[in-house]
């Protein structure tokens, strides 16, 4: 195990370095809070000579997400970065890249989709593409941040699908944590030189690429796809333990905390599985058996794995912050009690929506939400969904 330096990073830093060290080919990208900071601070690294990167200012997040498109089908290892909006405006392409099997890394800030206007956390922009064909992970906090980016490029490579890695709006974007850098030899062998099978400049062997799919292929070639998203899992887990070899930091699907002994748990994405690692300790101390299940990957959804580490559980209690507007539940809960029906476990599952806009999440809602579970867990009813510190 390579030992890394210790520094002070904000998320958006930590995303910026690993980046620096990774030295892609082309970025091409347009500023968006809270996102900005990513590619402003890499643009600056190529200003300085810092990366060989040929970094690529568009008008828009269309047009670059297009930009990375043509980078990524000529050969080019190709990254960017974006947030709300700019994701919103990106999605058209985000179908297309993904439809090509184009290994691009997008680093997404999440931030809320206006209207009203908003510039704060939560996971509506995320998971408006959920199923646009992008891995999805997510990260707790700025050391997560950075190893989730030098883990996707070589899992968009392997899989050769791209990878959205995220972390929560200034949360974990614009706050300082002390994170490990490794050393920069280290991280360039970690992802090795890039040597695409197919691309458009390879002029001894052409290929297409956008070309018109109509009712005679165009099932076969989705279902391709589709088939070789479901087999990206083993190739996350693979990265994951390739890079448990030079940082030390083990990574999976997701993270059990305190969960093997729980009684009733929640489920929580992001930033918040932070706040709730330390409501789970305190209530520990208090004898009640709590814990915590915290997704890294939400696409493609590990719902077998995730099933066999929650089966055992009382009653559980799935953590949103993003809305299906009147969909039931929201996105993270919809998939665990579905995953749930599969295997015909009628198991109580409380939805609760929280943090929409930025509204904060304290530690004492979680503890709230925690007493409310143990009272399902002693046969109480409560409601299904519920707005977690909204004013009623």
């Amino acid at each position: 195990m390579a030992k890394g330096n210790i520094v002070a990073r904000t998320g958006n830093e930590a995303m910026a370095e690993a980046m620096r060290q990774i030295n892609p080919d082309v970025v091409a990208a347009y500023p968006i809070t809270p996102a900005t900071e990513i590619v402003q601070i890499f643009a600056s690294y190529v200003a300085d000579g810092l990366v060989s990167t040929e970094f690529v200012p568009v008008e828009s997040e269309h047009s670059a997400m297009s930009a990375c498109i043509g980078s990524s089908a000529a050969g080019g290892r190709t990254m960017t970065g974006t947030s709300s909006q700019g994701l919103a405006l990106m999605a058209e392409m985000l179908y297309i890249a993904a439809g090509l099997r184009l290994p691009i890394v997008l680093a997404v800030v999440n931030r809320a989709l206006s209207s009203p206007i908003n510039i704060h956390c939560d996971h509506s922009d995320t998971m408006m593409v959920r199923d646009s064909g992008w891995i999805q992970i997510f990260s707790e906090n700025s050391q997560e941040a950075y190893d989730n980016m030098i883990q996707a490029v070589k899992i968009a490579e392997k899989a050769a699908i791209p990878v959205i890695v995220t972390t929560d709006g200034f949360i974990i974007s614009h706050g300082m944590e002390r994170i490990e850098i490794l050393d920069d030899a280290d991280v360039k062998n970690f992802v090795g030189e890039y040597k695409p099978k197919d691309y458009l400049l390879k002029l001894e062997e052409p290929i297409t690429a956008g070309a018109l799919d109509l009712t005679d292929y165009y099932f076969e070639h989705k279902r391709q796809q589709i088939e070789g998203f479901k087999a990206s899992k083993a190739v996350i887990l693979d990265v994951a333990k390739e890079f448990a070899v030079i940082a030390g930091r083990s990574y999976g699907l997701f993270e059990k905390y305190r969960l093997d002994d729980a009684e009733i748990a929640l489920v929580a994405m992001g930033s918040t599985a932070g706040t709730t690692k330390v409501v789970v300790d305190e209530l520990r101390q208090k004898g009640l058996k709590a814990g915590l299940l915290k997704p890294r990957v939400f696409r493609p959804f590990p719902k077998e794995e995730i099933l066999e580490a929650l089966k055992k559980l009382k009653a559980i209690a799935v953590m949103d912050r993003s809305d299906s507007m009147n969909g039931h539940e929201g996105p993270l809960c919809a998939e665990i009690k579905a995953a749930f029906y599969d295997i015909g476990v009628n198991k109580p599952v409380l939805n609760y929506i929280y943090g929409l806009g930025g509204r904060e999440i304290r530690p004492e809602d979680i503890a709230l939400v925690f007493s409310e579970l143990s009272e399902v867990a002693g046969g109480k009813e409560k409601p299904k969904v519920s707005y977690l510190g909204v004013r009623e």
